[in-house]
């Protein structure tokens, strides 16, 4: 058929109706990308979040132990930025201005080692208020959050550049610090939002200051037990009908000396899971010394637990 400019008409209305078709798929793509905050997550309910699944070593190609609560794709408390969780939280699309705390098991450099990046990151962000954060208090030549924080990005610390946060004076949102007590037996329950409740216990992790932090959001909780010994047996009351038990695995069934002054056995972990009757349980915090041991890890784990249990891996949600 030989051609004619209504052929050529007709062409080129068809190009132009492509045309619209690719943008407005382009454009539902986009709105979608940035109407969902989690790149992992759903967007409904409470999910953890494994930002860090490692320890302190550097051939594991994993961050150190972190985890993350999403509440309706929104990220609301943060646990323990450690090296690596800086990558980890701007890979899981969540936001500073999102979270109502961040909280520490202890202070030191394999779970706190990345604070000092997520406040130089958040330069730029605004928040409706402060930003808590919540850690151990001094003891046994150990400094508390408030210490800490002071002398890592005071006016006088290693990075003063970033000692607005501390002050509110030339910055968007202000950071504010308080020490939770990481002696003793008592349980400290003094902070909560409208989404989310937070306790803490002390628990025993040789002779680090370190605590166990349990939060609550509507009917369903999450309990961050970190690393410990389970000496006087503080988690089968702490955790009690937790949804999920978030335990460290760094040790293995063997393991003895100053291991063991540190953190639980795998068999223990099973013994406490099931006391607790926790519904899930995650073994975060994997050392090189324990991976290759799932095998025998979950054996003795299940000798006395029979709820689902993960090994965890970075970057990896858990809805409940």
């Amino acid at each position: 058929m030989p051609w004619s400019p209504r052929w050529s008409s007709w062409v080129i209305n068809v190009a132009i109706c492509l045309r619209t078709i690719v943008a407005a798929i382009v454009l539902c793509v986009t709105v979608n990308a940035f109407a969902k905050n989690s790149v992992h997550c759903g967007e409904k309910g409470v999910w953890i979040q494994i930002l860090g699944s490692g320890g302190a070593e550097l051939d594991d190609q994993r961050a150190s132990a972190s985890y993350l609560l999403w509440i309706d794709d929104h990220a609301r408390l943060l646990v323990d930025p450690g090296p690596g969780t800086a990558l980890r939280f701007d890979e899981s699309g969540a936001r500073i201005a999102d979270l109502d705390a961040i909280v520490f098991s202890q202070i030191t450099n394999d779970h706190a080692g990345d604070l000092a990046a997520l406040v130089n990151g958040s330069a730029e962000i605004t928040r409706d208020g402060p930003l808590p954060i919540f850690g151990p208090d001094a003891r046994d030549g150990y400094l508390s959050m408030t210490t800490h924080l002071d002398r890592l990005i005071g006016a006088s610390g290693l990075y003063p550049q970033l000692k607005d946060r501390l002050t509110f004076r030339n910055s968007s949102f202000k950071i504010s610090a308080n020490d939770v007590p990481a002696a003793g037996s008592r349980r400290w329950a003094r902070f909560g939002t409208e989404r989310i409740r937070l306790a803490a216990i002390p628990v025993h992790h040789g002779e680090v200051p370190a605590l166990a932090w349990r939060v609550t959001a509507g009917n369903q909780s999450v309990t961050f037990a970190g690393d410990f010994n389970n000496d006087g047996n503080p988690m089968q009351v702490f955790a009690k009908g937790t949804d999920a038990l978030i335990v460290s695995h760094a040790i293995g069934e063997s393991s003895r000396g100053e291991l063991r002054d540190q953190h639980v056995l795998p068999s223990q972990i099973g013994r406490i899971a099931r006391d607790a009757d926790a519904r899930m349980l995650i073994l975060g915090h994997r050392m090189n010394r324990t991976r290759g041991l799932e095998t025998q890890t979950e054996g003795k784990i299940r000798e006395s637990y029979a709820g689902p249990l993960i090994f965890a891996n970075d970057l990896e949600c858990w809805g409940l």
